[in-house]
């Protein structure tokens, strides 16, 4: 039952932010076309209809991640850390990317409007997404040893130490992929 309702949750909430993407696409477009019929300045129109298409790119990837991971019809119980780190990987790349481009975008409509003043605001948002991106680099090492101890869940690499009469110290570790 518990499963079952996991399911159907997985699915609405997958489906729901889809259409919502599906939503800011059409209105991306809109107001391409909108600002290209009023006369607007291209690059405004541009950098309007790319701020709305990132975060209906944004949008979509939660809502696959959520189908991806909850919307599945399987009895497989997987391991906690597994799939925290899958979702939230999946997801923060996502944001830092939009993060990203979006303050890459802000700096170039404030350089071609003067305002040079006003790149203290994209300089923190870039800031704010490496602190994001290296939060989740350390989260993912941290939870690195956790995932090792199942087995047959996880596709990280095994560290396996060689001998240390080997001179050369860069071959001294090697990686084996675990077998399923």
């Amino acid at each position: 039952m518990i499963n079952q309702s996991k399911y159907m949750m997985g699915r609405l909430l997958s489906l729901t932010f889809l259409s919502l993407s599906l939503f800011l696409i059409g209105l991306a477009v809109f107001q391409f076309v909108e600002g290209f019929n009023e006369g607007k300045e291209m690059v405004n129109i541009l950098i309007q209809s790319v701020n709305t298409s990132i975060i209906a790119l944004a949008i979509f990837e939660l809502g696959i991640g959520i189908g991806k991971e909850y919307g599945n019809h399987t009895d497989d119980k997987d391991h906690t850390y597994i799939v925290m780190r899958r979702t939230i990987s999946r997801f923060v790349g996502t944001v830092c990317i939009a993060l990203v481009l979006e303050g890459l975008i802000m700096i170039i409509k404030y350089s071609q409007l003067d305002l040079a003043g006003n790149l203290f605001y994209p300089v923190g948002i870039l800031i704010g997404a490496s602190v994001l991106l290296s939060s989740m680099g350390l989260f993912l090492q941290m939870t690195r040893a956790d995932c090792e101890k199942v087995p047959g869940k996880s596709k990280l690499p095994l560290v396996r130490h060689l001998p240390n009469d080997s001179q050369d110290h860069t071959q001294r570790r090697r990686v084996v992929r675990r077998r399923a």
